[in-house]
């Protein structure tokens, strides 16, 4: 078959990779893609479609026989892709536009919670800054709180107030500054959960579901998990925290009643649903979810995936998800995100780049692409974060090791990364 996956991100080329090592497929567009996947070359083409020109996508798919559309970003689902696609008889992988609501709206994700009794922090909502500032000036209050634009941030609209001046300024960046443009039209201030995180990753056709390994993100700019929120780090797989009886329990808990609770509503969820969770002694709650694979997640819990990816996502379009094997080796992943100095605020990009030779030699090892592009045949950086170094081991320590040596012998002027990926799970 042939296979459109729409996005540009090191996820979209992890999504290239898993795809072109099916022996189901043929040809893999990608819609824009990056300088990564222009160079797999073999069954992988970049396309000159913006993710976000739907109408463009649904043409070219029509044209070029695509038999399998994979959503890697989460900008079309919102603007309701899946929907446009199925109307003209094209098969997607992906929610509608209302169920990525999961995502696109915290507000209503939060709501949808409450009414399904799914375990996650208490919360309050603001649509304006002066109803903000007054809560936030009660005595009562109890820091540190989370704030939260309740739209598409690029995961970036989260600030964790550790005080009511941190509290205020974050309201004052999202109401006043507009620094989110309409994503911040409303304001979700919550209760800070404490324990740690975790990224469980689900395929599902609405009521089958099947279960990728858990994995645990680096979501703060700095060692120690200090700094900024990014786009996300790093990360590693499987994660320690989420033992058997942790993923029993969000199994029982959090995915059966979100599958069934959107169901009921009207609106069933297909393709992707990423939970992010906070566990604190064994007990799961949900921080948000994704309506997508979450980036750098996808990096690890690919690799790690034995059976045919493209056979579990048409199975999943056609309700034979029970039917296909899912299979996952035994093994750690672990992947470090380089970016470029200044993210995720103010960053320069095309600072050209250089990358050992004998990095493609190196077993196991995979040098995912975010923010590249290729100028005169030479790699450049076109973004905040640039790579998701991967590496595979039968530890988690074997991972990790052998990904930081892969990061050693990349290199361009003000790359940056974090040295403490994977520790927690240490």
């Amino acid at each position: 078959m042939n296979v459109l996956i729409i996005g540009s991100g090191a996820r979209e080329h992890a999504l290239c990779w898993a795809a072109e090592r099916s022996e189901r497929v043929t040809v893999v567009f990608v819609a824009p893609g990056n300088g990564g996947t222009a160079l797999m070359g073999g069954k992988v083409r970049n396309l000159p479609l913006k993710a976000t020109a739907l109408e463009d996508l649904l043409q070219f798919a029509r044209e070029n026989a695509v038999e399998l559309t994979i959503v890697g970003s989460e900008q079309p689902l919102e603007l309701g892709i899946v929907d446009l696609f199925r109307s003209a008889g094209h098969t997607i992988v992906g929610p509608t536009q209302a169920a990525a609501r999961l995502e696109s709206s915290k507000l209503f994700s939060k709501d949808f919670m409450e009414r399904h009794r799914i375990p996650t922090a208490a919360y309050h909502v603001f649509r304006d800054a002066t109803t903000a500032r007054r809560y936030i000036g009660q005595p009562q209050n109890v820091y540190p709180q989370v704030i939260k634009a309740s739209g598409l941030c690029a995961g970036k609209g989260v600030f964790i107030a550790i005080n009511k001046e941190e509290a205020l300024r974050a309201v004052k960046d999202i109401f006043d500054d507009r620094i989110f443009g309409d994503a911040g039209d409303e304001v979700v201030i919550e209760e800070f959960l404490q324990g740690q995180e975790a990224s469980v990753f689900v395929l599902t056709d609405g009521i089958k579901y099947r279960l990728f390994l858990p994995a645990q993100d680096h979501k703060r700019i700095g060692d120690g998990d200090t700094g900024k929120n990014t786009g996300g780090m790093g990360a590693y797989a499987p994660a320690p925290v989420v033992t058997s009886e942790v993923m029993r329990r969000v199994e029982d808990r959090i995915i059966r009643p979100t599958l069934k609770g959107m169901a009921d509503e009207g609106y069933p969820y297909t393709g992707f649903l990423y939970v992010g969770l906070m566990i604190d002694n064994g007990e799961p709650s949900v921080v948000e979810y994704n309506a997508r694979l979450g980036d750098p997640e996808t990096q690890v819990v690919l690799p790690l995936i034995k059976s045919d990816f493209i056979a579990a996502l048409q199975a999943s379009v056609d309700g034979t998800l029970d039917e296909v094997p899912f299979e996952m080796h035994e093994k750690s992943a672990a992947t470090v995100v380089i970016a470029s100095a200044g993210y995720p605020d103010h960053y320069e990009i095309d600072k050209p780049i250089t990358i050992s030779p004998d990095v493609a030699a190196m077993e196991n090892c995979y040098m995912f692409h975010a923010g590249t592009a290729i100028r005169e045949g030479q790699p450049v950086t076109a973004g905040g974060r640039v790579f998701s170094v991967t590496a595979l081991g039968d530890t988690l320590r074997e991972s990790i090791e052998r990904a930081y040596r892969v990061v050693e012998k990349i290199s361009f002027e003000g790359a940056y990364y974090r040295t403490d990926i994977g520790a927690k799970g240490l």
